[in-house]
Formats: structure tokens, C-alpha cells, sequence
């Protein structure tokens, strides 16, 4: 899947998964992506202490903001992205409307700061799919792989903005015998992940191609 192959990783963190490929797949260049700066400077960091363990593979950090329309010479150059818990809850104004509105009387900033978190979370949304379809390589075949939660409706949501920008989807929940037996132990009441719950904790497999 990754050997010979441009990888990049998106709101990488440390970039344990970018690393990870780099150091185990013979990947033609990995770049472990992220949008603070601080951290990219903490990728950078581990990029040079696990040096040794990349072979001929390229690894370099970026910074990389998903609502950049023009990312220099990177447009349409990856194989393969990859992305884990990047789909963040989203926040429905109606109910923002609700919940808080015995909270909110003669407080109605509090109401249109909630409001406007709502119109982020959509922006959010829209950025990260318009930044995958920015970076999947064409022509030739490419492939974004995601791992996420449900949450609520938010990854309905952001699959919606995936397909208004061409993409195509599929979704795979049990995609590996251990990790789903782990996840059956947790909904069985396993103690040693109090309050987990499937929505918000167990992620799906989504691969999104061209």
C-alpha cells in the first residue's frame, strides 16, 4: 500500500502514524503534516531522533493549514493520505438554541458565540475535504485513508462535503479481529476504559478515492 509511494499525514500531532510508515513500509517520502507550529517543530524533533530507522525514505514536517487553496508544488501530488480523529463534534445551532436558552436570557453572546462555533465546525468540515481532494494525486490512483468516530452526525457530514468535491467513499467498520474484540470488551462494561461509547470513541475505517 505505502512502499514506493508520496504519503502525507494530516493534523498529524507528533505524527506517531506518519513516523510509523516511514520507518516500516519503504515509502518513497512521507510528510507529517500539521497546523500548528509548535508542533510541527515537536514532528520535526522526533523526524530527526528516529533518523536512522526511515532507510532511503524521505520525512519532512509542514505546516499545513486545510483551508489553503494552493499548497506550492504538493497539489495533486500524494498516493496516499492518511488522517486519524480529524472529524470533530458538530454543534446544531437549533439545539444550541434549546439547551441554552434558560441560560441565555438577556445573554444572548453566549448564544451567538455558540452560534458561530456551529458555523466552524462546517467550515472545519468543508476545509478537510477540499484540502484531500487538493492533495490526492491525479491523474493515477490515489487514496485517502481516515480513521473516526461517528460522532453524532459529524461524519455524515463531513462525508457529504467529500462527495460534493467528486470523491468517492466506503466506510468499514470491522476492519481488524482484534481492535473489534477489544471494542466488544468496552460496550461489555470493560473497566479499564470507563465511559466508553461507540459513537464517540470507536472508529470507522474510511478509505476516499478518486
Amino acid at each position: 500500500m505505502f512502499r514506493s509511494k508520496r504519503v502525507i499525514e494530516l493534523g498529524s500531532g507528533y505524527g506517531l502514524a506518519g513516523l510509523t510508515i516511514a520507518a516500516t513500509t519503504e515509502a518513497l517520502e512521507v510528510v507529517i503534516s500539521d497546523g500548528n507550529p509548535q508542533v510541527v517543530d515537536y514532528i520535526l524533533h522526533n523526524i530527526n531522533t528516529n533518523s536512522g530507522a526511515f532507510g532511503e525514505t524521505r520525512v519532512k514536517p509542514m505546516k499545513l493549514h486545510w483551508n489553503e487553496k494552493e499548497v506550492s508544488n504538493l497539489s495533486h501530488t500524494f498516493d496516499v493520505i492518511v488522517a486519524s480523529d480529524c472529524v470533530v463534534d458538530d454543534v446544531s445551532s437549533q439545539s444550541i438554541e434549546t439547551t441554552y436558552s434558560p441560560l441565555t436570557r438577556g445573554k444572548k453572546s453566549l448564544c451567538y458565540e455558540l452560534k458561530a462555533k456551529s458555523t466552524f465546525f462546517k467550515e472545519f468540515h468543508k476545509d478537510l475535504a477540499q484540502v484531500t481532494e487538493l492533495l490526492l494525486k491525479k491523474p493515477g490512483p490515489s487514496e485517502a485513508i481516515f480513521f473516526s468516530p461517528k460522532r453524532g452526525n459529524s461524519l455524515d457530514k463531513f462525508l457529504e462535503e467529500i462527495r460534493d468535491n467528486g470523491l468517492l467513499f466506503s466506510i468499514t467498520e470491522i476492519y481488524d479481529t482484534e481492535i473489534w474484540n477489544r471494542h466488544q470488551q468496552f460496550m461489555n462494561g470493560d473497566e479499564s476504559w470507563p465511559g466508553y461509547e461507540k459513537d464517540h470513541c470507536y472508529p470507522l475505517l474510511i478509505r476516499i478515492t478518486r
